[in-house]
């Protein structure tokens, strides 16, 4: 991959090339980026640059050995470790090179892939991946190697945030005195759930979310898309290439959520508690815990536009056809008495889900506060 494959993102892909043109490398870098902006393309794109043979002022050639090799991610010293799980075929205790052959399948087709995505290749079941203390093993042992063919040793850890705090401890020795020309590479969404001691030991770089004006290009160069839907989609993505490339793709996807939305809504407010049962059960049971995270994401947002048509300021109201037409009477429900509330119960559930709690009990528990709210 390549840094003219990253949408976006032109400081960084600069600083990083100034860091090997400069000869300044940190052994070890965290990518802290929110979901979407691209952290993990550009953490290969960088790891290719370093190790081409003929790379340019602005990028890798992308034809020498070293870069086609890169491009299937198939070079000798290109090294992942990511979120794993249990599986009917993997029943020990899995590591990454268990699943390297579908990580570089699904990289390859959709290198802003979130966890859930990735998750949903490898397993059906509804569990959460980790990254544990057989995969610091596989760590040191590859990395005390010697390289095959390139220059440095490079270890992408995408989705930090998943190791456990052995894995973890483990680890802490190498990324402090890691062996020659070792370079590690550490992805996450949530850097505020690394261990200090982990965050201490790298070079910290913040991406931030994909600008506007790069997102509208890339998409205007891979769908049709009409002008005047374009602030909608750049809205409803907030800067998540993923995000809006699944409100393109994923119509069944968004057509769930606006129908179970509708639904608990109408339901809470009836006080329909035999439908809100069913309901809550449903959306236990038919959503993986990352969809189920998604949908109350998606609540937060139909909550939010409701409260902006309220207050009259359609202009800035970034809804599309079927929620305009729900919305038209739904949005007098949404107000200066609730707002907070509904905001506040709707993060408690995410955070709950996001914990593993139990999803039936969640949701019910959801629907009880809703009934409250909707009725001030």
């Amino acid at each position: 991959m390549q840094f003219s494959q990253v949408i976006g993102q032109t400081q960084y892909k600069q600083d990083l090339r100034e860091l090997v043109q400069q000869s300044r490398i940190s052994h070890a870098l965290l990518f802290a980026a929110p979901e979407g902006a691209g952290a993990l393309p550009l953490a290969i794109a960088f790891a290719q640059y370093i190790n081409c043979e003929n790379r340019s002022v602005t990028d890798s050639c992308g034809m020498c050995p070293s870069c086609v090799k890169y491009a299937k991610l198939q070079h000798p010293d290109l090294h992942f470790a990511f979120p794993v799980v249990t599986t009917s075929s993997v029943k020990s205790t899995p590591v990454s090179d268990n699943f390297i052959a579908q990580w570089r399948e699904a990289v390859l087709k959709q290198p802003y892939l979130n966890v859930d995505m990735w998750l949903e290749t490898i397993s059906d079941d509804n569990k959460q991946g980790s990254i544990q203390k057989e995969e610091s093993k596989e760590i040191l042992r590859k990395l005390n190697l010697k390289t095959y063919e390139a220059e440095y040793k490079v270890m992408i850890i995408w989705m930090t945030e998943k190791m456990n705090e052995t894995c973890a401890n483990k680890l802490l020795k190498i990324l402090e005195e890691p062996p020659a020309k070792t370079l590690f590479l550490l992805i996450s969404e949530h850097p505020e759930e690394l261990m200090a001691t982990i965050i201490s030991r790298t070079q910290l770089i913040r991406i931030p979310k994909i600008d506007n004006q790069n997102m509208a290009e890339k998409l205007r160069s891979e769908f049709s898309i009409n002008d005047a839907d374009m602030p909608t989609i750049l809205h409803n993505a907030g800067g998540n290439y993923l995000k809006a490339v699944q409100l393109l793709t994923s119509d069944e996807a968004n057509e769930d959520f606006y129908n179970y939305f509708t639904q608990l809504t109408r339901f809470a407010y009836a006080k329909n508690l035999p439908e809100l049962t069913n309901l809550s059960d449903t959306l236990a049971s038919k959503f993986g815990r990352e969809k189920q995270k998604s949908f109350l994401e998606y609540c937060l947002k139909m909550f939010r536009e409701n409260f902006i048509l309220n207050y009259k300021k359609p202009e800035i109201v970034y809804l599309y056809k079927t929620e305009k037409d729900f919305s038209e009477k739904f949005h007098p429900f949404i107000n200066e008495r609730n707002i907070s509330a509904l905001t506040k119960i709707v993060n408690e559930a995410h955070y709950h889900i996001e914990r593993n709690g139990s999803a039936k009990i969640i949701f019910f528990d959801l629907c009880l506060k809703l009934i409250v709210q909707l009725r001030k």
